[in-house]
């Protein structure tokens, strides 16, 4: 493939696996496509695709995949930690090799279009692909999330660019556009106190006065019991990821609480990875071209 797009396209599912799967299946044994990870998560009830491809092929198989959330999931009767709007919420598309923003935007635009067109659902692009500065952010688009969405449409400021001006019944809207590599980490904190999570989230993102490129929640894991910062890092080499390790474990221990773990969801660029280990073993004079993998 001289072309390369990834795709990390996020549905409201997370508990029923028979739906992650058929979702899954539609990027699986695809020409021109591979499924690199699918993760599903219980108490977020959402699960995550990562998928490369050629831009075209690519594009058709995120629409089909569309096709299957919107025939499964109900978000009348969803219910999740994480905040959500749409049976499929987000879908990004973000450049890896041959292709530029400006590629990656007009497949976006190609499949808000296909989404809007075969199946009824309402699309507001987003990041790069914004048509306007106020829906740039994913989380001011959300806000509301699918239970306040129908009442937002209705100004013009948030209406669809893509697809029937109002939410559809079970599927809500969804967010599409082109973006760069984002890396989702979440931090779980030795507490079950989910208020020491949002006060943090607070105070480590950028919104809050925090670091410039990060978005921070606090959420309530319900079966292990702890409170969680859960995080997206829009762009890892201005605010990296043991910078924003070290200053959640910093504000967590104001309240006497400790890390108890961290996670990332998908994939993240191998640079991200080696940068932390670089900081925390401290070595010195280190060359990225010392990982042996760089030399293959």
């Amino acid at each position: 493939m001289d072309k390369i797009v990834e795709t990390v396209p996020n549905y409201s599912e997370g508990r029923d696996m028979r739906i992650v799967e058929k979702i899954a299946d539609c990027f699986r044994n695809r020409e021109n496509v591979k499924l690199l990870d699918y993760s599903a998560d219980k108490d977020h009830n959402r699960c995550v695709i990562t998928a490369v491809g050629e831009p075209e092929a690519l594009g058709t198989a995120v629409v089909d995949s569309a096709g299957v959330a919107l025939e499964n999931i109900d978000l009348t009767r969803h219910k999740g930690q994480h905040p959500r709007m749409g049976a499929v919420d987000v879908i990004p598309f973000i450049p890896i090799r041959g292709c530029t923003i400006e590629e990656a935007d007009k497949l976006a635009r190609h499949v808000a279009e296909q989404i809007a067109a075969r199946f009824g659902q309402p699309s507001i692009l987003y990041e790069k692909s914004a048509t306007s500065p106020n829906r740039e952010n994913l989380s001011d688009i959300r806000r509301g999330e699918f239970e306040g969405m129908a009442e937002k449409l209705k100004d013009p400021a948030w209406r669809p660019d893509f697809g029937p001006g109002t939410i559809h019944p079970t599927g809500g809207v969804t967010a599409i556009g082109a973006r760069m590599p984002l890396i989702a980490f979440n931090i779980n904190l030795s507490t079950d106190d989910a208020d020491i999570a949002k006060s943090i989230a607070r105070v480590v993102r950028h919104s809050g006065g925090g670091l410039r490129f990060v978005k921070a929640m606090g959420v309530m894991l319900e079966e292990r019991r702890l409170a969680q910062v859960s995080m997206n890092l829009t762009d890892y080499t201005q605010s990296s990821v043991f910078r924003v390790f070290e200053m959640v474990k910093r504000e967590a221990a104001r309240y006497g609480v400790n890390v108890a773990g961290s996670e990332l969801i998908g994939l993240a660029p191998m640079k991200a990875l080696v940068d932390c280990a670089e900081y925390y073993l401290q070595i010195e004079n280190f060359k990225y071209e010392q990982v042996l993998e760089t030399q293959l």
